[in-house]
C-alpha cells in the first residue's frame, strides 16, 4: 500500500486505512466502525476517496483499543476521549471529575484482570508441573 504524507492543517498525515490496521493489530472493520459511531475520524481522504491517518489519530486509536480491553463502553469510551481533547474551558471541573472517575474505573478493572490472572496461574502452574513431572510436556504456550 502507498503510504502518504501530506500536511492537513499542521499534522502530517502518514498512513492509509490499512497500514493503521496492521500497526495497531485491528481490523478494518473496527478501524471503520470507530469512525461510523464518531470515536475515531481520519485526518483527511485521498483524491480517491481512501482514509488516511495522522499520528494523532493512531495515539486516539491506541487509547480506545485500551479502553476497550478494560471493557469501557464506546459511549464512555465517546465522553472520556471529549474531555481529552478540550483539556481545560468552561466545564473543567465536569472535566476533571470524569476524568477522576475513569482512572478510578480503570484501576479497579485493571485489579480484577490482575486477580483473574493470578486465578489462571493457579490452575495453569499444578497443570504445568504435574506434565512436566510425567515428561509429557508440549510447548504449548508459556509452559
Amino acid at each position: 500500500m502507498v503510504e502518504y504524507e501530506i500536511d492537513v492543517e499542521g499534522r502530517t498525515v502518514v498512513v492509509h486505512i490499512g497500514e493503521l490496521a496492521e500497526r495497531s493489530n485491528l481490523s478494518l472493520r473496527t478501524i471503520r466502525h470507530y469512525d461510523e459511531v464518531g470515536l475515531l475520524h481520519p485526518s483527511a481522504r485521498t483524491e480517491g476517496g481512501f482514509r488516511v491517518y495522522s499520528e494523532d489519530d493512531y495515539e486516539r486509536l491506541m487509547l480506545i483499543r485500551q479502553a476497550r480491553a478494560l471493557a469501557f463502553s464506546l459511549e464512555e469510551i465517546g465522553e472520556l476521549l471529549a474531555v481529552l481533547a478540550t483539556r481545560s474551558g468552561y466545564h473543567g471541573l465536569v472535566h476533571l471529575d470524569l476524568m477522576e472517575t475513569v482512572l478510578d474505573e480503570a484501576q479497579r478493572r485493571r485489579t480484577k484482570l490482575a486477580a483473574d490472572l493470578d486465578r489462571a496461574d493457579s490452575l495453569i502452574n499444578p497443570i504445568t508441573l504435574h506434565l512436566r513431572e510425567r515428561g509429557s510436556l508440549h510447548m504449548t504456550g508459556q509452559g
